[in-house]
């Protein structure tokens, strides 16, 4: 029997009609300095009315159930960069420079070692992406959270001209579609990981064929901040849209910037396929669509460019120390074909 993330507990669906229903409400609290609408990976403010003036742009996140295999490890130095890379990789999708970065760590008891670890790790997320830690709440709260364990969240803000945001509006049929690497799941879908993997200490330290390490190796590698990679090829590019691969994989993300009526089509075997995820499909027995719908397969991000410039957009992109790749392109019919 296959096993797929709404087994595991987590129902994408669900979270799509949750964003429909609280929009009415979102909207209310919008004045004349809000642009854009739900649905975008960064949230907009201009500063003022001019159009090359300055907007800034905000996102949050948190690390999601991945902070349990912190928990089980006992190692909690790298999920503090989960936390800052899930939201600098969403404004910088925007084109917006991340300014500033604020935590939230939630506990039942404060350990000082144990946050001072966290903390480490936001501290490097800050330094990757180029930001500052300005700020953060430490809560104890004991009898809400299990012992041994907490959450961790937090928020950035950026910043970028008017005429500058990348919006994914210029976007046509025919433009190609780049992946850069991602360094593994990231900090999505790990509530399916979970419950193919499992939890036991002794079980994540035992060798594994398919993934050629244990899977202890691979469950808390920190995902991969693209910040100074993408505001360096912005400035020698025109990049037309920029999507972050999170929750819902290539076939929720990469339409989020694309305009109506287009579609777009993924070459799957444009890429190496990172070992862990034949793993996972292997133990879980789903088929490359929900797969593709819970995970990012090995691709972080993705920029849309026109088709003249993507190999050289590819070579600039490996010269930063990326690995990237020309992984499809936009279609003039709607869907998502893998």
């Amino acid at each position: 029997m296959a096993i797929d993330y709404k087994s595991a507990g987590v129902d994408v669906e669900a979270g799509y009609e949750a964003v429909k229903l609280m929009k009415q409400y979102v909207k209310t609290t919008y004045n004349d300095s809000v642009l854009g609408d739900l649905g975008s990976f960064g949230g907009f403010y201009a500063l003022d009315d001019k159009e090359d003036g300055d907007c800034l742009v905000a996102g949050t996140d948190g690390v999601g159930t991945k902070l349990k295999y912190a928990f089980v490890l006992d190692k909690h130095d790298t999920v503090g960069i989960d936390a800052v890379a899930m939201c600098v990789n969403d404004i910088v999708c925007q084109g917006a420079k991340p300014l500033f970065f604020l935590d939230y760590i939630a506990l039942s008891k404060l350990e000082p070692v144990k946050v001072a670890d966290i903390v480490k790790g936001v501290c490097e997320g800050c330094r990757q992406s180029g930001c500052a830690l300005i700020g953060g709440e430490t809560a104890e709260m004991p009898g809400f959270y299990a012992k041994d364990e907490y959450d961790i969240a937090g928020f950035a803000v950026g910043i970028v001209k008017k005429n500058k945001i990348i919006n994914g509006k210029s976007i046509k049929a025919g433009d190609k579609l780049i992946g850069l690497a991602s360094s593994g799941v990231h900090s999505n879908g790990y509530s399916l990981v979970r419950k193919l993997f499992g939890e036991d200490k002794e079980s994540l330290n035992k060798y594994n064929e398919t993934l050629g390490c244990t899977p202890a190796e691979l469950v808390l590698t920190p995902t991969r901040i693209y910040v100074k990679t993408v505001l360096s090829i912005i400035e020698k590019f025109e990049i037309k849209g920029i999507a972050h691969i999170t929750g819902g994989g290539f076939i929720e993300n990469i339409p989020r910037i694309i305009p109506k009526g287009l579609g777009i089509s993924i070459d799957r075997s444009s890429y190496p396929l990172p070992r862990i995820f034949k793993a996972l499909q292997e133990i879980a027995g789903i088929d490359d669509r929900k797969m593709c719908n819970t995970f990012n397969m090995g691709i972080g991000l993705v920029m849309a460019v026109d088709p003249s410039i993507a190999e050289d957009v590819v070579k600039e992109l490996e010269a930063l120390g990326e690995k990237a790749y020309v992984i499809g392109e936009v279609t003039a019919k709607e869907g998502v074909e893998l």
